[in-house]
């Protein structure tokens, strides 16, 4: 670990050829660039975690167009058959999970009702693609008149007890489904965030706006790969890498990582900083 202040390129050489690896991480890029080319010199691996501008850049392809290397970045959407087999992947998916799970569905539903005679269903506003409004719907967990402004955590007290056994099972994500069928959602892409959330995160990190390109999903890179207290910026990090590389293989692949997920106590949901977006 070197402060950038500090760089003496002469003794950096010598600490990188001590070691079998280098990790590079936010550092500006005239000295990462140095580096690198260090590393290749000496033959050494290096790790480089990427800014969101590299991202975007390893989506780029090789072409010749002058006398030296060139690298184009398309920067477009999805392609029309992609985004048609997604919409169907989605539409199967959907209608078959809910035929499977409706047993379970129908079960939390009169659990729900019975506990506190309280409406069985939640509803929230979130943002999707383009940012357009739409309404997400999930099974309520929380007592009637609960403050849902404010984040959760499991011992809190305005969690029903149906509310934590579903919420512990991801139970009351099922209704999703519905927004998925309506074409609000997608099963994978983006978390649907409030509007209230999107304007913060904009502020701070005017790229935060990239991820409207794509549908919000009901699973997605970020919660796949990120953890309970993975950063906002490393949130959009791994949002941004699905757009710009976006094809059908990522998105069964995320749904089979999906099923392992479930089952683990840390995983990332959305962008407040408890890693669940509050209810």
């Amino acid at each position: 670990k070197i402060n950038p202040k500090d760089f003496n390129y002469g003794e950096i050489k010598k600490k990188i050829d001590a070691h079998e690896a280098v990790l590079i991480n936010d550092l500006p890029s005239k000295q990462k660039n140095r580096i690198v080319k260090i590393c290749f010199d000496l033959d050494k691996r290096v790790y480089v975690v990427p800014k969101l501008s590299d991202i975007i850049m390893k989506s780029s392809e090789n072409i010749n167009l002058i006398d030296t290397p060139m690298f184009m970045c398309r920067n477009r959407e999805i392609t029309p058959i992609q985004r048609f087999v997604k919409r169907t992947m989605d539409l199967v998916f959907s209608i078959m999970a809910l035929v499977f799970f409706s047993p379970v569905m129908l079960v939390t539903a009169i659990a729900i009702h019975m506990e506190d005679k309280g409406p069985v269903f939640f509803r929230q506003e979130r943002v999707t693609e383009g940012g357009r409004h739409f309404q997400i719907i999930k099974f309520r967990s929380m007592k009637c008149g609960g403050d849902s402004l404010t984040p959760t955590k499991d011992d809190d007290d305005r969690i029903t007890k149906v509310g934590h056994i579903i919420r512990k099972l991801r139970i009351d994500e099922l209704p999703q489904f519905f927004n998925i069928i309506k074409g609000d959602m997608s099963i994978v892409g983006p978390r649907p965030e409030r509007y209230e959330h999107v304007e913060k995160y904009s502020k701070l990190i005017p790229e935060f706006k990239f991820r409207a390109k794509m549908k919000g999903g009901l699973t997605g890179y970020a919660q796949v790969y990120g953890r309970y207290n993975t950063s906002a910026l490393d949130k959009l990090k791994l949002d941004l890498f699905y757009i710009t590389n976006y094809s059908i293989i990522t998105d069964i692949q995320i749904i089979f990582e999906t099923v392992k997920i479930l089952f683990l106590k840390e995983s990332t949901e959305g962008f407040h900083n408890s890693g669940r977006l509050p209810e």
